[in-house]
């Protein structure tokens, strides 16, 4: 899908009600309360997040919009990247330090700190990248990139680390990346530009908001995605199954079908639904009814 095209041309107030802001969240308050200020400010009658970061964490924090909210767990448990600084509690060199954080590379097991809301079991999770950006020996810092699954404690991870090498404590950390979402994104915006944005939008114009939210119909980019023909949209909207005459190319379908797995399934540049392969319909279509229509 042409999701720069969709971005520029979709109305306005449905770009609002199906759409992705990636915010860049402050220090001293909790990614419900960002959520919250988004959905008064624009109106809506729901919002929410792809992943809480702690009140003293910063960055990269997608939040979706009304409708969008429907396809939020497609959007989860994705790859987070953090930038951060640990403080050192006895002298440690550089060689060290890199010889003990490669050791987390891998499937680690990981137990939730006491604070956590979770239940504090341990859990594996995956860590891709664990490097030094920055070493200070006598100030005992170091800044450090890491790359991680998601759901992985990072205050817990320097814990871990600390263990081996006579105590560490993270002194700040920032997302730079959730999964699709970057900091690097033209999209990215704080709180303040958003509050512009929107005021001179209530005002009669909407061309910097705009600019600011992402179609959710960015989900593509996640989801295998089948292609329909225009005049079936209607019926799928009505909750029709997926029949071999409705797609573009059958092959294709077939090809990448997985019973386990979603699909998107677009028509005309637009996300029709989100479906699901289903046994009932196994002789007549290809895909269940969707996980969620989106009119």
């Amino acid at each position: 899908m042409n999701i720069t095209k969709i971005q520029r041309e979709k109305p306005i107030e449905e770009l609002i009600r199906f759409g992705i802001l990636n915010i860049d969240k402050p220090t001293n308050c909790t990614s419900f309360d960002v959520v919250n200020r988004v959905r008064i400010l624009l109106g809506l009658s729901k919002c929410g997040h792809f992943g809480t970061l702690d009140p003293m964490v910063t960055g990269v924090l997608p939040i979706c919009l009304e409708n969008a909210c429907r396809i939020q767990d497609f959007f989860m448990h994705r790859d987070k990247t953090y930038i951060g600084k640990m403080k050192l509690h006895k002298d440690v060199s550089k060689k060290q330090l890199e010889a003990e954080m490669k050791k987390f590379l891998g499937v680690i097991n990981q137990l939730p700190p006491r604070i956590s809301r979770v239940k504090r079991v341990l859990r594996k999770r995956e860590i891709m990248k664990f490097k030094i950006l920055k070493f200070d020996a006598e100030k005992r810092e170091c800044d450090f990139i890491t790359e991680v699954e998601a759901g992985t404690y990072i205050r817990k991870l320097i814990d871990d680390l600390g263990k081996n090498i006579g105590g560490a404590q993270m002194a700040s950390l920032r997302r730079i990346k959730a999964g699709l979402f970057s900091e690097k994104d033209k999209e990215f915006t704080t709180l303040e530009q958003l509050e512009k944005a929107i005021s001179e939008y209530k005002s009669g114009n909407s061309e910097n908001l705009r600019k600011l939210i992402v179609p959710a119909e960015i989900i593509t980019e996640l989801l295998e995605v089948i292609e329909v023909k225009p005049e079936f949209i209607q019926k799928l909207y009505n909750g029709s199954p997926i029949f071999d005459e409705m797609l573009i190319d059958l092959k294709k379908g077939k090809k990448i079908i997985d019973k386990k797995e979603a699909f998107a399934i677009v028509a005309d540049n637009k996300l029709i639904e989100i479906a699901k392969w289903s046994d009932r319909f196994e002789q007549k279509s290809i895909l269940a009814k969707p996980e969620a229509v989106l009119r």
